[in-house]
């Protein structure tokens, strides 16, 4: 007997027909959100910038590397197969949480890297005028990251990505003397401090994946500093275990989005490495993330003890990237000297 047959469905009543259709719906959804789930892969960078000059018939010139990048970076978040998940209010965008977390990841390094092109690496000094089109870029991705409607947040960043395309093409037009890349040791400098506070934010997060008690560190190094309230001389420290996978996937999106950044800044910023003997520690910055971007062999995220039977994800992401952080103050430091 054919068991989909219309007269069979009727036969069995319209609560039996019901639940079949719900129950495909719900596996259809699940192989859905399943796809979504992906994350990109890491891309070239020599190969965007080609790709991202050739649209607007423009030549590689200091800074290209960086810009295109940022620009690639901001285009995988509203144009992976996905799409753009964090303000998705209807299944199965909705019920993930994975990819909306690491949009979150890559958006803030995003940011980070707009900011300081529009207050330092576009400006020669610091009375300078700031480029027009970054100023309109740098604001649009600091837009609501979840924004549905009125306006959605997809419409806003795509502003901000033409702005950046305007940027990026205004750099090797020679009739745009005011739109310019300053590749210096000191802009490099104070973007890298930026990254450094947010890898050890991170560090810090992932690392509280188990309980801690650790001491409080905040006024240590210098005896006249004072905060606002006081706090208990130890404090105890442990991600809330439904935010633990949260943490781990902001992260991945981070390194990410950093990967591809630092691989742009080691071409655009290459005489002032050399320089400075830093482009070994660049390099060495760069293989420490992308161990980040391992395939994960479970299809959750581990949380065993430190020296548990079980892996914790969180506590080998936290290596790595705290490996990177190190290297990131080394950098720096040589950056600083003459």
């Amino acid at each position: 007997m054919n068991l989909y047959h219309p007269e069979t469905w009727r036969e069995k009543g319209w609560l039996w027909s019901s639940g079949i259709g719900s129950l495909t719906l719900v596996v259809i959804l699940f192989v859905v959100g399943m796809l979504w789930s992906y994350e990109p892969d890491l891309f070239d960078i020599r190969e965007n910038t080609a790709l991202q000059l050739n649209e607007s018939s423009s030549t590689v010139v200091t800074g290209s590397h960086t810009t295109a990048a940022l620009v690639r970076a901001m285009e995988t978040l509203l144009e992976k197969p996905s799409g753009y998940l964090s303000n998705d209010i209807l299944p199965p965008g909705v019920f993930l949480d994975n990819i909306p977390n690491w949009e979150f990841g890559v958006l803030v390094q995003s940011r980070d890297l707009a900011r300081s092109l529009r207050n330092d690496m576009s400006r020669s000094q610091s009375q300078s005028m700031e480029n027009k089109d970054l100023a309109i870029a740098e604001p649009q991705f600091n837009f609501s990251n979840d924004s549905w409607i009125f306006p959605a947040t997809e419409s806003e960043y795509r502003t901000g990505i033409e702005a950046l395309r305007r940027y990026l093409a205004g750099l090797s037009s020679q009739g745009e003397e005011a739109t310019q890349f300053f590749a210096r040791a000191d802009n490099l400098r104070d973007w890298l401090a930026v990254v450094e506070k947010r890898l050890g934010s991170l560090s810090q997060r992932l690392s509280a994946s188990v309980g801690q008690e650790r001491i409080n560190t905040d006024l240590a190094g210098d005896p006249e500093a004072t905060q606002s309230t006081s706090t208990p001389e130890r404090v105890e420290v442990q991600t809330p275990w439904l935010e633990i996978d949260d943490v781990f996937y902001e992260a991945r999106g981070s390194t990410w989005a950093l990967i591809h950044f630092l691989h742009a800044v080691e071409i655009d910023f290459q005489e002032i490495l050399r320089k400075k003997n830093a482009l070994v520690s660049l390099r060495q910055i760069i293989r420490e993330l992308e161990a980040t971007q391992q395939s994960l062999s479970s299809p959750t995220v581990l949380n065993g003890g430190g020296f548990g039977i079980f892996a914790n994800y969180s506590l080998v992401m936290a290596s790595y990237i705290s490996r990177a952080n190190a290297a990131v103050i080394d950098m720096r430091n040589l950056l600083s000297q003459g």
